[in-house]
């Protein structure tokens, strides 16, 4: 078992639920309230229909200052830096130096010289750490400071009783502000594919306003078990890292390490954008990807759940592996994160998913996200 070196203020919280916290990233994360079926259903269906409150301080917040902040945040990340505006956020990936996937971020910009980047359980805060060295520029992990995550299409109004500008808040946009009587940032950012708020706040008061937003929220909002992430996030096309990269699922005569073309998320790097760590590598491995992630959807009306590492056959051969699957009612299909040869990674192509206890189930390839295709959901305005 891993050791826990991180504490969430909200522990007792989730205890009182029913939660037994399990490691993530080095916090004990309320994987789960109750292990069922209908837990997993009742969360899934209240962040798509109302709103879900959860706690994700597991992620790590790193203050980057100083004179030389952008540059390093520059070298380190895909995106062009000096284009994000005081007040903006945006979503960026970090490179090893083969050009491989390491870790993703929100990187939000403060004020002058002051960036906070949100990274995940990859490397981000040793290069970070890394390239600042010796340069104007600290970087400080602060795990005081906790994020809890406010949901679906009921979350505006939730909040908007507290602060009537939310509404106005752009989509990857932040706000500093107080919410219940306490100093908060809030940012239109999320990992459900919905509309939603993360907030930002001291140890201190993460209880407070989390009781808060439970009680001004009534019926329209519940606490939602971490793990409902994995569903919200596969019709979403949100990638896990490392669940959906090859340090989970390996190649045979390979290191792990996936580009970001494989992965789709070549969108990350600015156009033109060069000088960051691995650029060189990752330009050069255009055209030269060895799989692609891609979705699945079952067909026949069949809602059977596809299984992690089940297999993906075309035409009586192996063509990939099923990394997280979800089979919804609410949305009345079974859809599925996969990795793919390249040469059926193509819409409409007829495969056949064998799952680990030798079920075979008729589906087709897929572009993503299965779920608010043109985004207009997540950045809806109002």
């Amino acid at each position: 078992m891993a050791i826990l070196w991180r504490q969430s203020a909200l522990a007792h919280r989730h205890a009182e639920i029913g939660g037994e916290l399990e490691d993530w990233n080095g916090m004990g994360t309320a994987w789960f309230y109750d292990n069922t079926p209908e837990r997993a259903k009742a969360d899934y269906e209240a962040i798509r229909t109302k709103a879900g409150l959860m706690d994700v301080s597991g992620l790590k917040k790193v203050h980057v200052s100083g004179a030389d902040a952008a540059y390093v945040i520059d070298r380190v990340t895909t995106r062009n830096v000096e284009k994000i505006a005081p007040g903006r956020s945006t979503y960026a990936c970090m490179l090893n130096s083969e050009g491989k996937f390491v870790d993703d971020c929100i990187i939000y910009h403060i004020a002058l010289n002051s960036w906070l980047v949100v990274h995940g359980t990859g490397t981000g805060m040793e290069q970070l750490t890394s390239v600042a060295a010796g340069k104007n520029c600290s970087v400080i992990f602060d795990d005081d400071m906790h994020d809890m995550s406010l949901q679906g299409p009921k979350s505006v109004d939730i909040l908007a009783k507290q602060i009537p500008e939310i509404r106005d808040l752009a989509y990857f946009g932040l706000m500093q502000t107080r919410l219940f009587g306490r100093d908060v940032m809030i940012s239109r950012t999320g990992y459900t594919g919905e509309r939603g708020y993360e907030i930002f706040c001291r140890a201190k008061d993460a209880v407070h306003i989390w009781d808060n937003i439970l009680e001004t929220g009534g019926e329209n909002v519940r606490p939602t078990q971490f793990s409902t992430l994995d569903m919200l996030r596969i019709e979403s096309y949100l990638l896990f890292y490392p669940g959906d990269n090859s340090e989970t699922f390996p190649f045979e005569n390979e290191t792990c390490g996936d580009t970001l073309w494989e992965l789709g998320l070549d969108f990350t790097v600015s156009p033109g954008k060069e000088g960051f760590i691995g650029s060189e590598n990752h330009y050069a491995s255009k055209g030269k990807e060895r799989f692609k992630i891609f979705g699945v959807m079952l067909t026949d009306g069949k809602m059977d759940q596809m299984e992690m590492f089940a297999r993906v056959h075309a035409n009586g051969k192996d063509v990939g592996v099923i990394t997280y699957g979800l089979s919804s009612e609410l949305n009345n299909y079974s859809v599925a994160i996969a990795r793919l040869d390249p040469s059926v990674a193509i819409p409409g192509t007829k495969l056949t998913v064998v799952q680990p206890d030798g079920t075979e189930l008729s589906a087709t390839a897929e572009e993503m996200p299965f779920y608010d295709k043109d985004k207009s959901i997540r950045s809806a305005k109002g």
